[in-house]
């Protein structure tokens, strides 16, 4: 083994290592200021690698340690599929890698510095919009998310989405590698500029915003069962609970995904008991209806329920992969043989639409009523702001992942929701976490995974008009990313046009002189 090759393969393990740092910034362990500097250990390998094929190398093992660690939850799912997961998404850090070895690699220039510290961000955020798309599973652990304890940063998602947390947390990691490797003082005054400027961009536009007051107040129910041995006792435990609030001035009462297993359109004793519930507390009710339908296929719907019946119903758009169906299932099914994975395919929803509650007085309070993994979308949630929504309800079922990290760090995306939309989000589950959260991110209340019984909160109302530019904007950030990184691309990529100069003709020898 030559000298190069052995320091080359640390390196890389290295990287797989510092791959793993990012993810303690995300709930289990909630580090979230950790984020502003975790990348710094694995941006550093990439940046001291010999070549650009082996800081792509580094890259890729980087975003194959990320995602080993952020998912690991998956295990039950999808068993030895995380492997293959984490080499998928980690391969799309190799762009990571050449964008930090040619911007940053030494001797460094303040001009590279300068070029590093727009290219870096833009290439993670082009990443993490690349394996966000729901084809490839959605979006999990963006970077931006681990700063949901943070109102104030969180500010920057009512502007760019938690892409734009994202480009922050890397910019100021980008900054700081800077001003630990750049031996030119503008090179690091510039990299010092930047990471003031990430820090308290947020604290400053939440410190500007001027919200507006809100569109009244609704008192919502969230009923949590937690474990219960089937489903039959899940219902009842619902039941039991929600019986409970019987007097209180409620003006919704919301219970977690597939908190029965009835079809409430096919089934009249268990729609007549959800009916009757209604009409005893005196708020309508938000069930979540995991059952097969009259076509024969299951689907996962919110159910809102009166004293007269069904209302209206939500079908869930996106599924959970290997969860709640296993993508190219006649090549992936075997998949369900070694692991939890889905035995059989949900049917998915074709459309998003508001469900027309109404408070105790009867007024219109139409919820943007979503399904579990769906608050994980930033696109769903600005839908229903669009739309009109009051106030964003998320159903959510957990167990699998009980003791995982997973249930808090799913808990934490309704933070981030309500930051993007300005309204105010709860999410009511089967085993935790439940949690709801005001119109700009702070949390209200919380039952964690081994609670059991229901939580009240008063809830401050948006505008049905009311939008945040991030509602009015859209995704604005990831395409000017990725034109960012295609540009960056271009210019790395372009061919050397610059001609040989030309030689003059040696001059002849005396032999040869001689000879002629």
């Amino acid at each position: 083994m030559t000298l190069r090759a052995g320091l080359t393969q640390p390196a890389r393990y290295g990287a797989l290592a510092a791959g793993a740092l990012p993810v303690l910034a995300f709930p289990g362990l909630g580090l979230a200021a950790l984020a502003w500097v975790a990348l710094v250990p694995g941006l550093l390998a990439m940046q001291r690698a010999p070549g650009a094929r082996e800081a792509m190398v580094r890259g890729w093992w980087f975003g194959a340690g990320f995602i080993l660690v952020a998912m690991y939850w998956l295990i039950p799912s999808i068993g030895p599929g995380l492997i293959l997961l984490a080499l998928l998404f980690g391969a799309l850090q190799a762009a990571l890698g050449l964008a930090v070895w040619r911007t940053l690699h030494p001797p460094l220039t303040p001009a590279r510095a300068a070029v590093a510290l727009v290219v870096v961000p833009a290439v993670w955020v082009s990443t993490e919009f690349a394996r966000s798309w729901h084809a490839l599973g959605g979006p999990w652990a963006l970077l931006g998310a681990s700063q949901w304890q943070h109102p104030a940063i969180l500010a920057l998602a009512s502007v760019g989405g938690v892409w734009l947390v994202s480009a922050a947390v890397v910019a100021a990691n980008t900054g700081v590698l800077i001003l630990l490797t750049a031996h030119r003082l503008p090179a690091r005054a510039l990299a010092a500029g930047v990471v003031v400027a990430a820090l308290v961009a947020g604290p400053l536009l939440f410190a500007a915003q001027r919200q507006d007051a809100p569109d009244g107040f609704a008192t919502v129910a969230l009923v949590q069962p937690g474990q219960t041995p089937n489903e039959a006792a899940r219902l009842d435990t619902n039941v039991r609970i929600s019986r409970g609030l019987v007097g209180q001035p409620l003006d919704l009462v919301v219970w977690g995904e597939s908190s029965t297993t009835a079809d409430l359109d096919r089934d009249p004793a268990a729609l007549s008991d959800v009916r009757a519930l209604s009409a005893l507390i005196g708020a309508q009710l938000l069930v979540g209806e995991d059952a097969r339908k009259a076509d024969g296929r299951i689907s996962k719907d919110a159910v809102l329920v009166g004293p007269d019946g069904v209302r209206d119903r939500y079908r869930k758009i996106r599924l959970v992969p290997f969860g709640e169906y296993i993508p190219l299932r006649p090549v992936l099914g075997w998949i369900a043989g070694v692991s939890a994975a889905a035995g059989e395919n949900r049917a998915p929803g074709t459309a998003f639409h508001l469900l027309p509650t109404t408070d105790r007085e009867g007024d219109p309070m139409p919820v943007g009523a979503l399904i579990c993994f769906e608050s994980a979308f930033p696109d769903m949630s600005r839908a229903a702001a669009e739309q009109g929504a009051r106030m964003i309800v998320y159903q959510s079922a957990t167990s699998t992942f009980q003791d995982t990290w997973a249930p808090a760090q799913h808990a934490s995306l309704g933070a981030i929701r309500a930051a993007e939309t300005g309204r105010a989000v709860v999410q009511a589950a089967l085993t935790g976490e439940t949690v709801a959260y005001d119109r700009q991110g702070r949390r209200l209340v919380h039952l964690d995974t081994g609670a059991t019984g229901s939580v009240t909160v008063r809830l401050p109302l948006a505008a049905p008009a009311s939008l945040t530019w991030y509602d009015r904007l859209g995704d604005w950030l990831p395409p000017t990313a990725v034109v960012i990184t295609l540009a960056a691309a271009a210019v790395a990529f372009r061919p050397n046009r610059r001609a040989a100069a030309p030689t003059a003709a040696p001059a002849p020898t005396e032999e040869e002189q001689a000879n002629a």
